[in-house]
């Protein structure tokens, strides 16, 4: 089982380095690729769209996860693998918390992505600074209506929990 899970892990994370270097032949997107799979079947693959889409969240993970959570009509990826081409940015490992995969398999570092321009070391040296520490000017502005709307969601008895 073990060596079938190493030919699994190999297959998908190639098949991520592909869809990388499509995209960076294609010139719709820097070199990021990314598999979404459950048992033996591929739910979804993403490329970076960042400059195609307009949309600085579109990083490989984000749209395969994007694509996979629509392809089986749940927010939930329990169960499942993301096979990236390189080692995810801050943005992109939440989002894999946030969706439950199973499972992370990347091929480069974030140090190796920093060599070629994309350095994430600002965002992860950020992250674990008190919010009026970091470098973005941030105002906590504490307003009514946003307790409101918690305790209406805290009450709230068919909401879905994730």
């Amino acid at each position: 089982m073990v060596d079938d899970q190493a030919l699994l892990d190999r297959r998908y994370l190639l098949r991520a380095i592909e869809l990388s270097a499509d995209q960076v032949r294609s010139g719709k997107g820097g070199p990021f690729g990314a598999v979404v799979v459950r048992g033996a079947a591929i739910l979804a693959e993403g490329c970076n769209e960042v400059t195609s889409a307009f949309d600085p969240t579109a990083h490989a993970e984000v749209v395969a996860i994007r694509r996979a959570c629509l392809s089986i009509n749940d927010f939930s990826l329990v169960g499942a693998t993301i096979y990236a081409s390189c080692e995810p940015c801050p943005m992109c490992l939440a989002a894999i918390y946030w969706a439950r995969l199973d499972r992370l398999v990347f091929a480069n570092t974030r140090a190796e992505a920093a060599a070629i321009g994309f350095d994430d070391a600002l965002i992860y040296d950020e992250i674990p600074k008190p919010v009026l520490a970091r470098r973005l000017p941030t105002l906590h502005l504490p307003l009514s209506e946003g307790a409101d709307a918690f305790d209406e969601w805290a009450r709230k008895t068919d909401k879905i929990a994730y």
